[in-house]
């Protein structure tokens, strides 16, 4: 059974920074594209940012050139390097496939954007 632990997030000022790490169980990992998603109070999960197993990464408008995902397939992880937050980001945050698979959802990690 894959299972997906995500931590690291927190409260911060805006304009300060988080990183994200998500751990994943299972040999899936480094044969699948990974995304990080988040969903805010009364909105619908989105997807933020992804990468694919060669690396190529994909991003949302709304965080380009804030974020950075990244991955590291010798660990099962992934990560979400989150500069300049603003409180629009506040939410939680979890990783999955990309596209999700049948698998299913980690707790997730909040992240408060707030002064």
């Amino acid at each position: 059974q894959v299972q997906f632990v995500e931590s690291g997030g927190g409260l911060v000022q805006p304009g300060e920074s988080l990183r994200l790490s998500c751990a994943a169980s299972g040999s899936i990992f480094s044969r699948y594209p990974m995304g990080w998603y988040r969903q805010a109070p009364g909105k619908q999960r989105e997807l933020v940012a992804g990468i694919t197993s060669g690396r190529v990464t994909n991003y949302a408008d709304s965080v380009k050139g804030r974020f950075t995902i990244s991955r590291d397939n010798a660990k099962n992880t992934v990560y979400l390097q989150m500069n300049s937050l603003k409180p629009e980001d506040t939410a939680v945050y979890y990783c999955n496939t990309n596209p999700p698979l049948r698998i299913p959802w980690g707790q997730g990690t909040q992240v408060t954007v707030s002064s």
